[in-house]
């Protein structure tokens, strides 16, 4: 149930009505962005809501029950508040929303809190972004328990996987640079495959503090090649830390990392090929 002021309750019963749409947005660094739909800015509690900015969302949809409450916001790329870099470094993965609705000409009057979540999947494309929200009842769709799978479910260097992940770690510097997810390593010269699907954690260039998933890693020219291209341009010089990765299979665990007691999977399940066979 919505609690509104008096003043507020009694706008909402008049004739005539002047609500204006604002979004708060906290990415997971703290950074904080105030929108609105109005026409001008609004200063709401100390904070500066943009209209400069501007954005466009879909209708609300609700539900009494378990089904998920979503909605999309949309806008431009080229704003001051939003980059396609941005987007590609991730650094409005899950972050929180608040979107409410506001007298503009009467601010102080209070708001009327409409969805409170957090941002879902994001695409961009010639020059505009689309992002989903998602509301509190979207905690209800995640599968809660454990599932048989012949792969482990555990990720490599967990508290279920328990391998000091931190002891394999090596760091080594950027010595030639094919593209955004492609470049060579001056030192490192571990064994065909022993990065793939592991991660590379820069620690310093454009790129600072970004982790991304190693794709393939080749021994013989000391190149790295990776599922996602890197938000910022990588440079001869950079350095990063590379962590090992695993396949999930019970004979990787058991093989490289001798960790077969802490495998999370089921490696002797019956497949489908087994209920196939005559």
């Amino acid at each position: 149930m919505k609690t509104l002021t008096p003043e507020l309750d009694a706008h909402l019963n008049g004739e005539v009505t002047s609500l204006a749409s604002c979004w708060y947005i906290c990415r997971r660094d703290g950074a904080k962005t105030y929108l609105t739909d109005h026409d001008k800015d609004l200063m709401i509690d100390g904070n500066l809501y943009r209209a400069s900015e501007g954005y466009d969302r879909s209708a609300l949809k609700g539900s009494s029950g378990t089904d998920t409450d979503e909605m999309e916001l949309s806008g431009y790329l080229n704003s001051d508040w939003l980059s396609e870099n941005d987007l590609r470094a991730g650094l409005y993965d899950f972050a929180e929303i608040r979107l409410f609705l506001v007298n503009w000409q009467e601010p102080t009057m209070g708001i009327i809190p409409l969805r409170k979540g957090w941002l879902g999947e994001v695409s961009w494309s010639d020059g505009l972004f689309q992002a989903e929200l998602r509301g509190l009842s979207n905690a209800f769709k995640r599968n809660i328990g454990r599932l048989y799978t012949p792969e482990c479910t555990a990720d490599l260097g967990d508290n279920a996987c328990k391998v000091e992940i931190e002891a394999s770690a090596v760091a080594d510097m950027v010595s030639l640079v094919s593209s955004r997810n492609s470049f060579q390593l001056t030192n490192f010269e571990g064994e065909d495959g022993i990065l793939n699907g592991g991660i590379v954690h820069f620690t310093s260039g454009s790129n600072l503090g970004q982790k991304l998933e190693v794709h393939r890693w080749r021994q013989d020219i000391k190149q790295i090649e990776l599922f996602l291209p890197c938000p910022y341009d990588v440079q001869p010089g950079d350095t990063a830390v590379f962590y090992p990765g695993c396949d999930k299979r019970f004979v990787s665990c058991r093989d490289r990392y001798s960790n077969q007691i802490n495998f999370r999977g089921f490696p002797y399940v019956p497949g489908l090929d087994s209920l196939l066979e005559a």
